[in-house]
């Protein structure tokens, strides 16, 4: 069974390292905003261990309209866990939470390699597609829960 839970922000940095950019050092996957008080962020466990992260921060997008917007960032799972919903829960428990925060919108830059994943999750995109050096492609996906 999948337990959501909040954690604090440096928990999820070994899994954003590992899964989202081996290519740079912990240091360097700690984000501006992870202590920021409006900030939150939800850990997926199975049998105690964290095999899911993501992190939200309020943050505006000038191409979605919406009040009071979320962003989501760092959203990984550990490749031997992805198919087994964790993801799914993760990001379900956090629109019960931005629901209760009053936000309209939430929205990501999304890989292009899982932008089909988030479309399941009832985001839409907007825009081209972008580049984001040393990462990759990507799109911008947005999702209206109010």
């Amino acid at each position: 069974m999948i337990k959501i839970q909040l954690i604090k922000p440096e928990v999820t940095y070994g899994l954003r390292q590992k899964i989202l950019r081996p290519q740079q050092t912990l240091e360097e996957c700690k984000y501006a905003s992870d202590a920021s008080e409006e900030s939150f962020h939800l850990g997926a466990f199975a049998n105690d261990v964290l095999i899911s992260v993501a992190s939200f921060y309020q943050e505006d997008n000038p191409q979605i309209t919406g009040e009071n917007q979320y962003r989501l960032r760092g959203m990984a799972t550990v490749e031997t866990s992805r198919g087994q919903g964790a993801g799914r829960s993760l990001i379900e428990t956090a629109e019960k939470e931005l629901r209760g925060r009053g936000t309209e919108v939430w929205w990501c830059n999304a890989r292009t390699t899982v932008s089909g994943y988030y479309e399941k999750m009832g985001l839409k995109s907007i825009g081209d597609i972008f580049d984001i050096h040393p990462i990759g492609p990507h799109k911008l996906m947005y999702k209206k829960i109010k």
